[in-house]
């Protein structure tokens, strides 16, 4: 055992340690990064902007005197049919809530029944979805308003959800997760007596934590970025989101006021997707890495 310890025994390295070598790669990676930044700045110093400073040109990158302003303002005003902003962000965020935690549940449980359950269409429907990831949203707007039409789906709260359930990718990333997972050790629980679903929620979901978390990603950034859906299929404004809103700023921008609001909600749209991907990085790229994809 001593010599088994010898000899396969690996040296610690010290991540904190820094290595001159490093030092190009360093030089060249900075500095890229600080550019990635930049538009980030940007978005936030823009948004605490006053009324002149947002007019000023050549525009100025940082903000002189911040203020909370143009929030204040965005959250008085009401859009043309006299809907409240905050009644659009709340149905943003109840929309978003609701296709993220059914994503993760649909997702899962598909990938599981797909990787390890056995039946007759199981292959025909791991083709139908790797079909379904060649083709991009716009290919399929017609056919897609005939079927959200004869499901009575237009003009209804419910076609935030549930059009946008499936997630092609999430369900192929979930699958390649869980065909990792060791075939014995799903046959050992079942000479335990455990069922399929005790099998999927003791076993599966915890051995796919990072696969879930960037299916989270995924379904909330398709939802909490999507004006299509308000602009496309609802007519009553009381049940779009705060994506549609933003997008009918751009009217109002020729104004002073109009510019200051659009600062502000472009932040407030843009800051839960940064801080998402800040939370659930690691687990995405943990993801990436066992999925298949280099």
């Amino acid at each position: 055992m001593a010599l088994f310890k010898s000899k396969y025994s690996v040296t610690k390295v010290n991540p904190k340690s820094f290595n001159l070598g490093q030092l190009p790669f360093l030089l060249m990676v900075l500095p890229v990064a600080a550019f990635m930044v930049l538009p980030l700045l940007y978005i936030f110093n823009h948004a605490f902007k006053p009324f002149d400073e947002l007019l000023e040109y050549p525009p100025k990158f940082f903000v002189n005197r911040p203020t909370f302003n143009n929030f204040k303002e965005l959250f008085k005003a009401s859009s043309t049919t006299a809907i409240p902003v905050s009644r659009y962000l709340f149905n943003s965020i109840v929309v978003t809530l609701i296709v993220v935690v059914l994503s993760i549940i649909l997702s899962s449980m598909a990938g599981f029944a797909l990787s390890k359950l056995k039946f007759h269409v199981n292959k025909v429907i791991n083709e139908v979805n790797t079909i379904a990831l060649m083709f991009v949203g716009v290919a399929v707007t017609i056919p897609k308003y005939m079927i959200i039409e004869k499901l009575g789906f237009v003009d209804n709260f419910f076609v935030h959800i549930v059009p946008v359930l499936a997630i092609p990718v999430g369900l192929f990333l979930i699958k390649q997760t869980i065909d990792d997972i060791p075939n014995e050790l799903i046959e050992a629980a079942k000479m335990d007596g455990a069922s399929s679903f005790r099998i999927y929620w003791s076993i599966i979901l915890p051995m796919i934590k990072p696969a879930m978390a960037t299916v989270a990603i995924l379904a909330f950034q398709n939802v909490w970025n999507d004006a299509s859906i308000s602009a496309t299929y609802l007519n009553d404004d009381t049940l779009k989101t705060f994506a549609y809103y933003v997008s009918t700023l751009s009217s109002a921008s020729n104004s002073t006021a109009g510019m200051g609001m659009s600062a502000a909600a472009t932040l407030i749209m843009f800051l839960p997707n940064l801080i998402i991907f800040i939370v659930l990085q690691g687990k995405v790229m943990s993801t990436m890495a066992h999925s298949g994809i280099k």
